[in-house]
């Protein structure tokens, strides 16, 4: 069996209702023909969904086929015990120029329970967000079922959520069972578990081109929602150059942001996972023994986790979002 190597994937383009071209016009990522492109999946394992590798000798694969062919080799002992074939990490891109409906993701808990795979926990990290964009994470005041449902069918649902200022750098994660929607005006890379089940509870009354509104989920969603308020829905951190800084540390991935003005070597060599490498800003080189993979803005590269040691070099200058899993 041929050497693992660094991998790059061909993204899946989504057209949403509420999508604009920010994706196209920002990331420099050609989506057409789709008029309204909400998400640019740029990894993914989801049935159905997974994206084919781009470059060297696998190309043409998807993404679940070479984790069957090399199992923990390409992402770590304990994570394909538990995971098996399916990718455990959905990485994509979203570009909001309209309302998302407020919704909710289950967890793993209830999610098993209904027969719908693993829950869906994600993070949000901020690319561009125009002059007063917002978005939804939870509530401002704790809340029970019945309090919710009555705001929900008087359509004053909004009174009790908590609504948060949004701008280029900002980072928000979102545990299953969190409230949440974008608003419009911003773009911005997710993290996720890999998932693709969402209870919609609320969609501002639109209807699409056909004048059909789209089906809500008011009864699966009372079930998984996380009624508590917390104190900061924001996560705060500080940007240091060529140093790894932590942005989300969870038990379904941990996501780390590198702003990289010079080289720098990343030693994996303890680290039982793939890591990923989403370049949300500039481009630069992963070097690894004689070998260079240039990674440009928009792009994932998925480093096999038998990889234990590589030089990142900017092109200039560059942001990095390292994800991984700890197991």
């Amino acid at each position: 069996m041929s050497k693992l190597y660094p991998l790059k994937f061909k993204p899946i383009y989504k057209d949403k209702i509420w999508g604009g071209n920010k994706i196209q016009s920002t990331m420099n990522m050609d989506f057409s023909p789709l008029p309204n492109c909400g998400e640019a999946w740029v990894l993914s394992g989801v049935e159905d969904n997974e994206t084919e590798i781009l470059n060297g000798w696998l190309a043409g694969n998807d993404l679940n086929d070479i984790v069957e062919i090399y199992m923990g080799d390409l992402v770590g002992e304990k994570i394909f015990l538990i995971f098996g074939n399916e990718f455990p990490i959905l990485v994509k891109f979203i570009d909001a120029n309209d309302w998302l409906s407020i919704q909710v993701h289950p967890d793993d808990e209830l999610a098993a329970k209904r027969n719908e795979g693993m829950g869906k926990t994600e993070m949000w990290y901020v690319l561009q967000a125009d002059e007063g964009a917002e978005l939804i994470s939870g509530f401002k005041k704790k809340v029970d079922k019945e309090e919710y449902l009555q705001h929900l069918e008087n359509k004053t649902l909004k009174s009790i959520l908590n609504f948060e200022k949004a701008k280029s750098g900002d980072v928000f994660y979102i545990p299953a069972g969190r409230v949440h929607a974008l608003g419009p005006g911003l773009l911005l890379a997710e993290i996720q578990q890999t998932s693709d089940t969402t209870y919609r509870i609320y969609d501002w009354d639109r209807i699409d081109v056909a004048g059909f509104s789209r089906e809500l989920h008011t009864e699966l969603a009372v079930e998984a929602i996380d009624y508590n308020v917390y104190k900061d829905y924001k996560t705060e951190y500080e940007d240091k150059a060529n140093e790894t800084v932590k942005l989300v540390g969870s038990p379904y991935f941990t996501t780390n942001i590198i702003h990289l003005t010079q080289a720098i070597k990343k030693d994996y060599s303890e680290l039982d996972s793939f890591i990923i490498h989403l370049c949300v800003e500039g481009e630069f080189d992963l070097k690894y023994e004689d070998e260079v993979v240039t990674v440009k803005k928009g792009e994932a590269l998925l480093l096999p986790a038998i990889f234990e040691e590589v030089e990142l070099h900017p092109v200039g200058e560059a942001k990095i979002l390292e994800v991984y899993i700890l197991m």
